[in-house]
């Protein structure tokens, strides 16, 4: 099993000064990255990540992941191809908060990448409900 799917974090959020998001494991048992009760959590604080992203200008495919999973650390380039082939939403198509298909399929290609299976759609879905940012 993956470190993503042991600690219930699909996304592989790391920890930061952030404040705990909803559902998140505090004191986490993981020291670099964020841990969370259920998937549902863990898709929920991808999907408040993303809404972030979207406010500051990280609107597409290509953005999102540039900084999701830097160059520095990753094959972003490859990256950007998996979440555009496996969502469906091409890499410099501009997205909103309104756009919540779309970023789920996005999310769910995401996770996919970071945990090497396909994300379960229900938890995905599950994890869009208990947010408030994206519709």
């Amino acid at each position: 099993m993956t470190r993503g799917l042991r600690n219930k974090n699909p996304g592989n959020i790391r920890r930061s000064a952030r404040p705990p998001f909803a559902g998140e494991v505090v004191p986490s048992g993981d020291a670099s990255f964020r841990q969370f009760k259920t998937m549902e959590y863990g898709y929920a604080a991808m999907f408040t990540l993303l809404a972030c992203y979207l406010r500051t200008g990280r609107n597409t495919v290509d953005r999102i992941i540039r900084s999701w999973a830097p160059p520095s650390e990753n094959n972003t380039l490859s990256y950007v191809g998996k979440v555009e082939r496996l969502s469906g939403v091409p890499r410099y198509q501009a997205l909103t908060a309104g756009d919540g298909e779309r970023l789920v399929r996005i999310v769910a290609a995401m996770a996919q990448v970071e945990n090497g299976t396909a994300a379960d759609m229900a938890q995905v879905k599950a994890g869009f409900v208990l947010q408030d940012d994206i519709r």
